[in-house]
């Protein structure tokens, strides 16, 4: 699995779980969900992604977005 595919996975299931989270438990779990749609903006735009950081630290390997 490259760098690329495993951001966006996490990106993914994070977004899922919190869209579970304000469904089932308060509707305050609403703004985690805004966070992490802020969160792959602003990496979009400055290439900055604590995500792809921390993967990368745990050995894998880049894909052509994150390198």
């Amino acid at each position: 699995m490259s760098l690329d595919r495993a951001v966006m996975a996490f990106a993914g299931v994070m977004t899922l779980i919190s869209v579970l989270l304000t469904v089932y438990v308060s509707p305050m779990w609403a703004w985690f969900t805004v966070f992490i749609g802020v969160n792959m903006l602003q990496a979009a735009f400055t290439g900055f992604c604590p995500a792809a950081m921390i993967f990368k630290k745990l050995g894998i390997k880049s894909g052509c977005a994150f390198q």
